[in-house]
């Protein structure tokens, strides 16, 4: 095969690179200085008692990630097919993408921005497009009736977010200010911060992928997240809670991911919001969706289980243990990653000479 599938040395990189590899791609890997062992070391395909272990075959070297834009000479050299992650879009930026990155990007690299809330055409507004329910929102801070999530970025890290919870105008201000004192956030991150009802309920990341070569949309998995230091947290009893409270604030990074299944009469549910989702992308963008994508949200219990999606990511996911759920056996009858599902649709892409259907 003459295309080598790339991405970048991060957030989900070994689970692209096996995946190629599994469908017989090369595979090459942007790594960033000082962030590159992992694929230049343990992962690194070499020979061992006679046969190849590992499943990055080329590594791309640059001080900054953002510098692989200028050296995209080197990926176009190798006919690469590049696999954006969050990672990409953080790093790389949105403009640079969109305008200045010339090697065909798997799937729909318009739609990346739209994960942003303030972006035109944002998830949000998909979501409604779809009819899909959503959190309800408070403008403003003063409008908050009910539990609700702020959702502020942090000071230094700002694509990352400090969340925290309040069921009051006077609760936000105490908790916000207490960010803002302990230097996690700023007084400008906090008056950009979004403000939605808190849903309680059992959460769940859907991950879908849909072929436009197949014109089908795909269930692969679904799983949920491990967080720091919420996760500390929630094994504590209520007293120590309360007690730790008064020192520190619960923090939401996610660190990884656990694998789990939904009971089988809500996959319908499942499918429908999912179609749902893919076609209101398609009326608001050229193209709309190619390859994997994720509704992130909880199912509530309301008379029946409803879904309540509160997040959307519109790239590759970047839990690897999606493989073993039992979802993507029921349709291919094995297990198979979102990597190697992406080599899959490029596979059979470059057989029916379609590859423009599945690139951007």
């Amino acid at each position: 095969m003459k295309h080598t599938i790339a991405t970048i040395g991060s957030h989900s990189a070994l689970d692209v690179s096996e995946g190629a590899k599994q469908e017989g791609f090369k595979t090459l890997v942007v790594a960033q200085r000082g962030r590159e062992k992992t694929y230049l070391g343990a992962y690194k395909t070499r020979k061992r008692n006679g046969r190849e272990i590992g499943v990055v075959d080329e590594v791309m070297l640059v001080g900054k990630f953002n510098e692989m834009v200028a050296k995209q000479a080197f990926l176009q050299e190798r006919d690469s097919i590049f696999v954006p992650n969050r990672s990409f879009a953080v790093y790389v930026g949105y403009n640079a993408i969109e305008k200045d990155f010339k090697v065909p990007v798997f799937g729909n690299k318009y739609l990346l921005r739209a994960e942003e809330r303030d972006a035109p055409k944002n998830q949000f507004d998909l979501l409604q497009k779809a009819k899909i329910r959503t959190p309800k929102v408070f403008k403003r801070p003063e409008d908050i009736d009910r539990l609700a999530i702020v959702k502020v970025s942090e000071a230094k890290r700002t694509y990352e977010r400090a969340f925290f919870v309040a069921d009051s105008y006077e609760e936000y201000k105490a908790r916000g200010e207490e960010l803002v004192r302990s230097g996690k956030t700023t007084p400008e991150q906090l008056s950009k911060a979004k403000i939605e009802e808190y849903i309680v309920g059992a959460q769940f990341n859907l991950n879908f992928f849909y072929s436009p070569i197949n014109q089908e949309l795909e269930l692969l998995g679904v799983d949920t997240r491990r967080q720091t230091n919420l996760d500390g947290y929630l094994r504590m009893p209520a007293d120590i809670q309360l007690e730790l409270l008064k020192k520190t604030q619960p923090s939401t990074i996610e660190v990884g991911h656990i694998a789990c299944t939904l009971r089988e009469s809500l996959l319908e549910q499942v499918f429908d919001i999912g179609e749902r989702f893919v076609g209101a992308t398609q009326k608001e963008y050229k193209n709309g969706l190619i390859g994997p994508f994720a509704l992130q949200g909880a199912f509530v219990e309301e008379g029946k289980e409803e879904f309540v999606c509160f997040d959307v990511s519109l790239r590759m996911p970047g839990s690897p243990g999606t493989r073993f759920t039992p979802y993507s056996d029921y349709l291919f009858r094995e297990s198979v990653s979102f990597g190697r599902r992406i080599a899959i649709e490029v596979k059979d892409a470059e057989k029916q000479k379609r590859l423009e259907d599945i690139t951007t």
